[in-house]
């Protein structure tokens, strides 16, 4: 074996040990992020004397059970949480997206005096946390007679700083030539934007829809402070009437139940499109 084989060799033994480590870090991360859910999924299919009655808390079970999925929909009114859920989170999307995407072709395509000005202005307030302005949003939804009311949980999610930036990126990307061209032809601002500018930036729009799509599903503090009228509460604050009046705190089995219910469309709705977000990020944050 020559000299060249021995380094070639060298070099190919320290690629593969570098690898098995690697491949090890990777493996045991995964189980240590994945476990929580099995044992989530572990406990809503015990029965509740079966895992009051372990000392030990066993992580598989010979007698699994659905008892706890019935009780979920029979004994709390889970299904109207569900559906006051879509409704929000459906109706809040739509409205951000009809608010956010002329905004961020706007910013990205359009010019007028002190653009560059408000739009640092928009940029800054990103650096403002949510939690600051809940009192006032609060005060402001209050006066307006919108508590326990779609229009108050709707109203104060429907602009977002961070997808206007996100998306307006995403529109200066496309070639300036292709609007001098479109506005030659005679195309308004509004028919480019639906024909050029939305099917090129497909990607990102989907990434954003979904995102606020898992934002509104997991959205908790405001509709837990804007609501007290059971009718609308949400899956989120839902969770914890479960918790005090509905199964009892010590009934973790059926809670674990209901959290595996509420949990199942964000996962299927992440493996479905995750792709899409992937694609919609990093196409985000590339420039030229």
């Amino acid at each position: 074996m020559n000299r060249y084989e021995k380094i070639e060799r060298s070099a190919k033994t320290r690629k593969r040990i570098l690898d098995i480590v690697v491949y090890t870090f990777l493996t045991l991360w995964g189980i240590m992020v994945l476990f929580p859910f099995y044992w989530m999924i572990l406990t809503s299919v015990k029965s509740y004397g079966s895992y009051n009655a372990e000392r030990i808390p066993a992580f598989f079970t010979l007698s699994p059970t659905l008892q706890n999925y019935m009780d979920a929909f029979t004994t709390v009114p889970l299904a109207r949480y569900f559906v006051n859920t879509l409704i929000f989170t459906l109706a809040t999307t739509a409205i951000m997206l009809i608010v956010i995407i002329p905004a961020a072709f706007a910013f990205a395509r359009l010019e007028f005096r002190g653009k560059n000005l408000v739009f640092t202005l928009f940029l800054s307030l990103m650096m403002i946390p949510s939690e600051l302005v809940v009192i006032t949003n609060f005060t402001t939804i209050t006066n307006w007679n919108m508590r326990n009311t779609f229009e108050g949980l709707i109203l104060p999610s429907v602009v977002s700083v961070f997808y206007i930036y996100l998306l307006k990126e995403n529109f200066a990307q496309i070639p300036n030539e292709l609007y001098y061209a479109a506005k030659v032809d005679g195309t308004s601002d509004l028919k480019y934007l639906a024909k050029v500018m939305l099917p090129i930036c497909r990607p990102t729009i989907i990434t954003i829809t979904i995102l606020k799509v898992i934002e509104c599903w997991n959205s908790y503090v405001w509709p837990r402070l804007i609501t007290d009228n059971k009718d609308y509460f949400l899956v989120s604050n839902g969770i914890q009437e479960i918790r005090e009046n509905g199964f009892g705190r010590e009934n973790i089995p059926a809670m674990m139940a209901a959290v595996v219910v509420i949990s199942v469309p964000l996962v299927v709705l992440f493996l479905i499109f995750r792709k899409k977000i992937m694609e919609g990020v990093a196409r985000g944050g590339t420039k030229g």
